[in-house]
């Protein structure tokens, strides 16, 4: 019995391979199926298309500015550690008694709200790609509340410990 000639086909690499030997170029071929998929806009806003300068610089910025918005609006633990941050950051610029204490008190803060963004990012990622339940991507959104909690254990940390200090002298 005689084997069927496997196809050769171009998986968006430049190069055929074997269909039947799929396992060669995964990445390629992904990474071409979602480049079609993208939008002919963003093909000439990419970051790295662009020369670097003024412009690019005010185009990062609001983009930055949109996701500071899309987190405020979509999330809810986000805006409670807005909350807490506008009561916070300020108290701590204030008990800090030097540049380094204050970089501290306040710095701790911001953290949190960054890993909470990169969170909801992560969050959104996964709902997207796999919209029914799957280990990993349970897996991948614990780990993002995770680190979450451990820079949340930070603040408490960096906190007690520049203010203990003050008030219990060693």
């Amino acid at each position: 019995m005689r084997e069927a000639p496997k196809r050769r086909r171009d998986c968006g690499a430049g190069q055929a391979h074997d269909c039947g030997d799929s396992g060669k170029r995964p990445f390629a071929a992904a990474l071409a199926y979602y480049a079609a998929l993208a939008p002919a806009s963003h093909a000439t806003t990419m970051p790295s298309t662009e020369p670097r300068g003024p412009r690019q610089i005010l185009k990062a910025l609001r983009w930055s500015w949109q996701g500071l918005k899309a987190g405020y609006a979509y999330e809810a633990s986000f805006r409670l550690e807005v909350y807490l941050f506008l009561i916070f950051a300020p108290l701590g610029a204030w008990l800090g008694r030097g540049p380094i204490e204050k970089a501290l008190l306040v710095g701790s803060l911001i953290l949190v709200l960054s890993a909470e963004l990169l969170n909801s990012a992560v969050e959104a990622i996964v709902d997207k790609a796999s919209p029914e339940f799957h280990v990993l991507a349970g897996r991948a959104k614990d780990m993002g509340s995770a680190a979450v909690f451990l820079l949340m254990l930070n603040v408490i940390l960096c906190w007690g410990l520049v203010l203990t200090a003050r008030w219990l002298p060693v």
